[in-house]
């Protein structure tokens, strides 16, 4: 197994990544009474904490990450008497880390929690870092709270048994990191890649924990993922938006000349061809919807706000032109349709 830390001082913590890797969980959870395993029916990986627990299920799909359902979780969290002293366990993919570690930083003011990874997105991105939120009918995470772990476990038994698409899902986020370090990770068994991933994250996390700067970098393809998700109903995966959304901010940092041809190529060549994942626009999508929800993203500094490529790498580019967004937005559309 592979540990990596992910450095913050007085509130460090383990990622353990590997084969079996559930069974260090009653290790890494901190002094308490009980556990409140969330975790979503259908899950087939069971985790045991050596300790008193029940499971507190939440329902599948983005229409159930709302503040409704921490309420609800927080509401039964209360009836069984969970208290600080306790610990929340988050055991499923990027929603329930999202939705168990929103509830654990606002119940009591905040509980720890531990994440158990069960999808390849929540290993190499959703379960690290210690962001969590919910969805408004305005946007995708608008509303949440910095809450770090007090350790995460990477278990890649449970990738066996996960779907095509949800592997697909995995892979929109991994590819993002090629393009934040130019780490060519594809020649790297699958444990040794997830680790990598988890330490650039962690490098990054460290340098920026609340994202008033580098942290930003992580939404790279994110601004258009976002709104892809929205527009569609959440029908449309995560990391299929996000794989969408990588190749469009190379088009679009190639239209306002930060990047060459060359470079474009570079991301249909990881994203496209590599992790054979989806690269344009789908068809149906409105340019002037995508543009109002691209204006809410949470990172907007001054109108609409890009991670985008360019000569020293990625960086956060504010008041990007609108007419810019929109016409390279026609030009997917286009490519869609041929």
């Amino acid at each position: 197994m592979i540990r990596v830390t992910v450095p913050l001082g007085e509130r460090s913590y383990p990622v353990v990544v590997g084969a079996g890797a559930r069974a260090v969980l009653p290790e890494l959870l901190p002094p308490g009474r009980r556990a409140a395993i969330v975790t979503q029916d259908g899950i087939p990986f069971a985790v045991d904490p050596a300790r008193e627990h029940r499971r507190f299920t939440i329902g599948h799909g983005e229409e159930h990450k709302t503040l409704a359902t921490v309420e609800r979780l927080c509401r039964e969290f209360v009836q069984w008497g969970l208290t600080r002293a306790d610990v929340v366990v988050g055991v499923g993919g990027g929603m329930v880390t999202d939705v168990a570690g929103f509830a654990a930083s606002v119940h009591h003011r905040g509980v720890p929690v531990v994440h158990v990874a069960t999808t390849l997105l929540a290993m190499v991105d959703a379960a690290i870092g210690g962001k969590t939120g919910v969805n408004l009918p305005e946007g995708k995470n608008l509303v949440g709270a910095y809450w770090q772990p007090a350790g995460v476990i990477c278990d890649l038994d449970a990738l066996t048994s996960l779907p095509e698409r949800e592997q697909r899902c995995g892979a929109g986020e991994m590819a993002k990191y090629h393009f934040l370090t130019g780490d060519h990770l594809l020649g790297l068994p699958l444990g040794e890649r997830v680790a990598r991933c988890v330490e650039i994250k962690a490098d990054v996390v460290a340098a920026d924990e609340r994202e008033s700067g580098r942290r930003a970098l992580l939404n790279y393809g994110h601004t258009l993922a976002h709104a892809l998700e929205v527009a569609d109903g959440y029908r449309m995966a995560h990391g299929e938006a996000v794989a969408v959304g990588l190749v469009f901010a190379a088009r679009l940092a190639r239209h306002l000349g930060r990047i060459d041809d060359r470079r474009v190529e570079e991301h249909l060549d990881v994203v496209g061809r590599a992790y054979g994942l989806g690269t344009e626009v789908p068809t149906g999508m409105d340019p002037d919807d995508l543009v109002a929800l691209m204006a809410r993203d949470k990172k907007a500094l001054d109108g609409l706000t890009f991670v985008l490529d360019g000569p020293a790498g990625l960086e956060v580019v504010a008041a990007v032109p609108v007419d810019a967004v929109r016409a390279v937005l026609t030009d997917d559309r286009r490519s869609a349709r041929a």
